[in-house]
């Protein structure tokens, strides 16, 4: 679909924008698409960086296209003024997985020069939840900077640190099980992850 949607939301269906960058990782941007596809109740709204479509072909020989079927909206990244843009677009957060350094730059320093800085702007200033799940190691000073700003915003650094209490068998397993921890930061329910219960004896 166009980003020709109402910009109002249907009741009680959630709105999430996601947006994919030039940073590694692009597979939590491919899969929580695919997780919310199938959720009815959610509404994704996409976006995708140059970098983002180099780095689709890169690690997935995935194209453009193959990536915004899975979407319910696609906006084009240089439409500053998309719907998204505007804090009167009704939406439930935004989460850029992967986040590049240089878009938490952007977003640290309120540098809004394409969609994606700008609507995570918007989310921010709406005291809306964002979500930067930032690749890059190891930090510098910099990152760190920029980190700490955008959490003083209200927003969430989510580097996708993989978990390995619960032994996961595949790299599969281990995107879904921090993806599974994005989706629970929007009390979306999924069932892509054992829940941690205790040790057990």
């Amino acid at each position: 679909m166009t980003a020709s949607a109402d910009a109002t939301p249907t009741p009680h269906r959630k709105r999430l924008i996601i947006a994919i960058t030039g940073a590694t990782g692009v597979i939590y941007g491919i899969r929580l698409l695919q997780v919310l596809r199938d959720i009815a109740s959610v509404e994704t709204h996409l976006l995708i960086s140059e970098a983002g479509v180099l780095n689709l072909h890169q690690e997935l020989d995935m194209k453009r296209k193959d990536v915004e079927a899975l979407a319910d909206v696609v906006h084009n990244v240089r439409d500053v003024g998309a719907a998204i843009a505007s804090g009167s677009f009704q939406s439930d957060g935004m989460v850029i997985a992967p986040c590049s350094m240089k878009t938490l730059a952007a977003v640290a320093h309120g540098f809004s020069d394409n969609l994606i800085s700008r609507a995570a702007d918007v989310v921010l200033k709406e005291r809306r939840r964002l979500v930067l799940m930032v690749r890059e190691t190891p930090f510098n000073l910099a990152h760190l900077r920029n980190m700490t700003a955008v959490t003083e915003m209200g927003g969430i650094i989510f580097p996708p640190l993989p978990g390995f209490y619960h032994r996961p068998a595949s790299i599969a397993e281990m995107v879904d099980h921090t993806t599974g921890r994005v989706l629970d930061l929007f009390d979306i329910q999924h069932s892509l992850t054992p829940r941690w219960n205790g040790l057990k004896d």
